[in-house]
């Protein structure tokens, strides 16, 4: 299974060191984006059979269950960054061995901490539950349904690292594929567990289990047979990207704990508001994953992008990337404000929304729409860190965003605008960490062509031809 270099690898490896620039980050952009919706799409099947189940109990266990699968989940998406930088900087420099290297060490480190984690944290559920304000039958329900699931945690981590190294190649349909087929699993066995086997929660977890088994299947299949993306790990590759790979996963992890922290803070400010404000708020949080889809998929879309034209040292198609990484942002930004402003009336009637609840509404799909530009510049700018090796730019500015850049601007204007004003303080905040990081950004991405000793780099002609299109092509 072990690779060895070859001539065509810049041709069916370091893809993205040529060809449009736009188009790349538009195919990669988008097969991302539907793969984080159907992700999206499981965690509502999940919701919805258990719902129908028609216990109350059922539902909260889920919601408890579902906080701890989230730092599960965040160390996994953390790796999953790791193995994309690391393999993409491998193809940029034509070495398809390394990249194979990189790719079987991330996926050895993935399967170490998915079996630790459950080793770790499964004895300990019921401090952890109770933590989190579980009890009685609650917590039993919750801790059932995670004996189930967690040690399941080194596949899903097996499938991210595999579908990333397949977005490192430029594969964006390989990458696709295995999460639309986890999807149409989870989909198909939830309701035969749940209500024909009559399982119920535990029959919900254990769908999930074999949506992971099929996602890492069908991603290392696909991984191996189009681009042999792993090679059989060594202990000396192993110990040669341990510290590299948890280098750039952990501030990732750490970058995606911070979202959650930023809505409690948000949704604690709105309880001031009272049930009518809470309410409208949670409506906007259930519908933020599927408007903003494809801006949250842009990191992981452009990161290999990125990172093979770093690799490569073409540090002028790295500011192309950032450049049109932003153009498709914008483009995007601006029809889905259009719909949302049109759709606003008809997904307040659906939600049956009146008062301060379909004010908050019509505010976020009406003059607040375009907004989404702010987090997806902090997204494309977190690309740009995590693969040029600044990762711990990413941790900072996101916690700054959703702690300083949040509750000082959220309280501020909620003081004079009430439930409203939160909203667009927390805008107004996202605003400023997002000209922070695209400046930052920038500075990244011309360091190199400020060093002398890093002269082999090709880096713009003192700001000529940075803006054509046709070098970038």
């Amino acid at each position: 299974m072990a690779l060895t270099d070859t001539s065509d690898t810049p041709k069916n490896g370091a893809r993205f060191t040529r060809g449009n620039l736009f188009r790349h980050v538009t195919v990669m952009s988008l097969t991302s984006s539907l793969g984080i919706a159907a992700i999206f799409a499981v965690d509502l099947m999940d919701v919805l059979f258990i719902s129908m189940l028609g216990q109350s109990e059922l539902a909260a266990a889920a919601g408890y269950a579902g906080v701890v699968m989230f730092f599960a989940s965040a160390l996994n998406i953390g790796l999953s960054i790791a193995a994309g930088a690391l393999v993409a900087r491998g193809l940029g420099r034509d070495n398809a061995r390394l990249a194979a290297e990189h790719a079987a060490s991330t996926a050895v480190i993935a399967l170490g901490f998915g079996a630790l984690l459950p080793l770790l944290a499964l004895p300990m559920l019921g401090p952890i539950l109770g933590f989190l304000g579980a009890g009685g039958h609650e917590a039993d329900l919750a801790a059932g349904y995670l004996w189930i699931i967690l040690p399941s945690t080194a596949l899903s981590g097996l499938a991210m690292v595999a579908v990333a190294a397949l977005r490192a190649h430029g594969d964006a349909k390989g990458a696709m594929v295995p999460s639309l087929v986890g999807a149409a699993v989870n989909g198909v066995a939830d309701p035969i567990l749940i209500f024909a086997l009559g399982l119920g929660l535990d029959g919900a977890a254990m769908a999930t289990v074999l949506a992971r088994l099929a996602t890492a299947a069908l991603a290392m299949v696909l991984a191996q047979r189009r681009h042999r993306a792993f090679c059989w790990p060594r202990p000396d590759c192993f110990r040669r990207d341990f510290r590299d790979a948890l280098g750039i996963a952990f501030p990732a992890m750490l970058t995606t704990v911070a979202t959650p922290v930023g809505t409690a803070i948000v949704t604690r400010e709105m309880a001031r508001y009272g049930a009518d404000a809470v309410a409208g708020m949670a409506v906007i949080n259930r519908m933020m994953p599927f408007v903003s889809a494809v801006i949250f998929g842009l990191s992981g879309a452009l990161g290999p992008i990125f990172a093979q034209n770093y690799g490569a040292g073409r540090m002028d198609r790295v500011l192309g990337t950032f450049r049109e990484g932003l153009r498709f942002l914008a483009i995007y930004v601006l029809g889905a404000s259009v719909v949302m402003v049109s759709l606003r009336a008809p997904v307040a009637d659906l939600f049956g929304a009146t008062g301060q609840m379909r004010d908050l509404l019509y505010l976020f799909m009406g003059p607040l729409a375009p907004a989404m530009i702010l987090a997806g510049i902090l997204f494309v700018s977190n690309a740009a860190f995590n693969n040029l090796g600044h990762p711990g730019y990413s941790t900072t500015l996101n916690w700054g965003r959703h702690t300083a850049g949040t509750w000082p601007f959220a309280v501020a204007l909620g003081a004079v605008y009430g439930a409203e004003g939160v909203l667009i303080g927390q805008a107004l905040g996202g605003a400023i960490f997002a000209g922070l990081a695209a400046w930052l950004a920038l500075r990244v991405i011309e360091a190199p062509c400020r060093d002398p000793l890093r002269a082999q780099y090709t880096c713009p002609d003192q700001r000529m031809q940075v803006v054509s299109n046709r070098s970038f092509r």
